[in-house]
């Protein structure tokens, strides 16, 4: 054939390798599609879901194609830091028993919620933010912030919840053992609305898994990158993570890449 064409044999197997210009074409679109989902995630997707948003789009690629592209291209995730614990379970309030059992899945929204508190630092002090999740749909339902960490502030965050979801008596709320979730008064919230109370065992972080992971999910995909100087700022910021990021637009593995909204609409629907 190289007689024929008149070529070296260099010259005809560097052409059979050469990619065509279409093949490039569609090569560099994808690429663009992809840097643009990359930036609508807040530069925290990885190459999984930028699949899943992409096929999503109706856009016709492959998962190894698309980790490929971005490893090339240096496009990567921003990276978790390490995770510290902290909850004030030294007290001798009662201890509710562990109806949850590690049973992280529900198969009905308002079925069971998971509770907890983290803290934020801000150059004006600590900032706590107390978050109620639902178990099916991994959606954060209800939030409150507060400068200090009391019963006060995960009393907030039930009433939000219980006002937006209006939930039949019988849904278990799990929390840890900290001494908010065991004061009398938030046990008699609990008990007004027909709600059964869970915790995990004591200085067992896994035993409330899924409100861990959401702490964690927002720490190194949000607060870990920027710096407050109010805590107002921060309050800003953490509303619009998770009311038009998190909850709207997030896709999450564990209900199969939706959003958690659109999750709840595709479950009712």
């Amino acid at each position: 054939m190289c007689q024929v064409l008149k070529c070296s044999h260099a010259g005809y197997y560097k052409w059979r390798k050469r990619k065509s210009p279409l093949y490039l074409s569609r090569r560099r679109r994808l690429l663009t599609l992809i840097r643009i989902k990359y930036e609508e995630s807040r530069c925290t997707y990885g190459y999984r879901r930028i699949y899943h948003a992409l096929k999503k789009d109706g856009v016709n690629c492959y998962l190894n194609q698309i980790q490929q592209l971005m490893k090339e291209n240096a496009i990567f995730p921003k990276r978790k830091k390490k995770f510290r614990h902290t909850t004030d379970s030294n007290h001798r309030k009662k201890i509710s028993p562990n109806l949850l059992k590690r049973n992280f899945k529900a198969n009905a929204l308002n079925r069971v919620w998971v509770g907890d508190i983290t803290y934020i630092w801000t150059r004006e002090g600590w900032l706590y933010l107390s978050t109620v999740i639902d178990l099916c749909s991994k959606k954060v339902v209800a939030y409150s912030v507060g400068n200090r960490i009391t019963k006060e502030l995960v009393i907030a965050s039930l009433k939000n919840a219980i006002w937006s979801r209006k939930p039949k008596s019988g849904l278990i709320f799990h929390s840890d053992q900290g001494s908010q979730y065991a004061s009398d008064e938030f046990r008699e919230i609990l008990k007004q609305n027909g709600l059964q109370q869970s915790m995990s065992r004591r200085g067992d972080c896994w035993d409330n898994a899924v409100a861990e992971s959401f702490f964690k999910t927002i720490k190194y995909e949000l607060l870990y990158h920027e710096q407050y100087r109010k805590r107002s700022t921060a309050e800003i910021r953490i509303f619009e993570y998770i009311e038009m990021f998190y909850n709207t637009r997030r896709l999450h593995s564990s209900i199969g890449y939706q959003s958690p909204l659109e999750f709840e609409r595709n479950l009712v629907s």
